[in-house]
């Protein structure tokens, strides 16, 4: 008999409820009930679209594309489970087509002078900078409520994990949203979601997100050496380069944006003007690399509403990488010590888990992080 048939409905409506705010974007406070309703039933309507990728695979009229993708996808979830020690349940063993271009689409939102994100907050998960929604028109609406003279932007985000607590339900699946990617990415994807299942702290974006990206980053390295084509590693090799730059150029700008707001000598209008000139820079600097990629332009969304939100949201994936690449090395690169210290500074009290984390940074001329957070991969 399944866990769905042996809890309650109560407790089932209860996991669901819970599990879909914590994925879809925390609620503040004073959300009304429409948010709440939309997290529950949009998570729902995802988890229903699902079926077990065995049934694709068996199926004759999954496109041949398709077939390829998903026993790969199988594969890398076999990696994740006896290489990466990564959780051993039924996330990403199911697929489902939502019919849309991402799972849900994130408001995020700063002051004109500042990288630091609003937070919106909820008791059960804490507060994160980022507000989320099934409906791409219902996340512009509420960006469009908030006050004139902050950064907003609204990102599309392909995945998210429910924490390993819909297990029962059928876990996290695979979604048209990112089962494209190549090879390589998608198994950092599957990584990085996965090793959300395993440390979670409430409240604390930049931990939980930069603790994934380590994950995803160390796993993926060791997936593309280890199981990974000729091909696939050629294919991720190109797409990677390109991150590589856009990051190198992001984190430039955001550095500049930083020291622009920290000059207290400037007036405000002194630092909107360099704010502008920044930008007007960073823009000019994209566009240099765009012609030096032929034209790609899968960064030119995220390029046209960059702002101060978008530069704050990519932070929280980038803070802490160098210092969980550092307590891994320290672990002897084994992935269940590494959590088990992992889990141990989740436990500490805020202060002292982030003097830890600050302890095991390495030099600023160490290697930085590879992952853009709100930006497209």
């Amino acid at each position: 008999m399944s866990l769905w048939h042996r809890v309650g409905v109560g407790r089932r409506r209860l996991a669901l409820g819970v599990a879909a705010v914590l994925l879809a974007g925390c609620a503040s406070t004073d959300a009304g009930l429409g948010y709440y309703w939309q997290s529950v039933t949009g998570h729902w309507q995802l988890m229903r679209s699902a079926r077990p990728v065995a049934d694709w695979l068996a199926d004759e009229h999954t496109p041949p594309a398709l077939r390829q993708k998903l026993a790969t996808a199988r594969d890398i979830r076999r990696f994740a489970v006896t290489q990466l020690a990564l959780p051993d349940n039924r996330s990403y063993t199911r697929y489902a087509d939502l019919g849309r271009r991402a799972a849900v689409f994130n408001v995020v939102a700063a002051p004109a002078l500042s990288l630091q994100l609003r937070q919106w907050c909820f008791p059960v998960a804490g507060c994160v900078g980022y507000r989320g929604y099934y409906d791409e028109a219902a996340a512009q609406a509420f960006a469009a409520s908030l006050p004139a003279d902050m950064d907003v932007a609204v990102y599309p985000v392909q995945a998210y994990s429910t924490l390993g607590w819909l297990d029962w339900f059928g876990g996290d699946p695979l979604l048209n949203t990112f089962i494209g990617y190549p090879d390589g990415e998608l198994a950092r994807l599957v990584f990085h979601e996965l090793a959300h299942q395993v440390v979670y702290v409430a409240g604390d974006m930049a931990f939980n997100e930069s603790f994934a990206t380590a994950v995803e980053r160390l796993g993926g390295e060791r997936w593309l050496s280890r199981d990974a084509s000729p091909d696939s590693r050629a294919a991720y090799e190109q797409f990677d380069r390109r991150r590589q730059a856009f990051r190198t150029l992001t984190l430039h700008t955001r550095e500049q944006l930083a020291a622009v707001y920290a000059h207290r000598a400037l007036s405000e209008s002194g630092q909107r003007a360099r704010k502008a000139d920044v930008m007007a820079d960073f823009r000019r600097r994209y566009g240099a690399l765009k012609a030096a990629w032929g034209g790609y332009a899968g960064y030119d969304a995220w390029v046209a509403q960059a702002n101060n939100a978008l530069f704050g949201a990519q932070a929280a994936y980038d803070q802490w990488v160098p210092a969980f690449e550092a307590l891994f090395a320290r672990e002897g690169s084994d992935f269940a010590r590494f959590y088990a210290a992992a889990k141990a500074l989740a436990a500490e009290p805020a202060a002292e888990r982030q003097a830890a984390l600050q302890a095991l940074m390495p030099a600023p001329s160490a290697k930085q992080p590879d992952r853009d957070g709100a930006a497209p991969r």
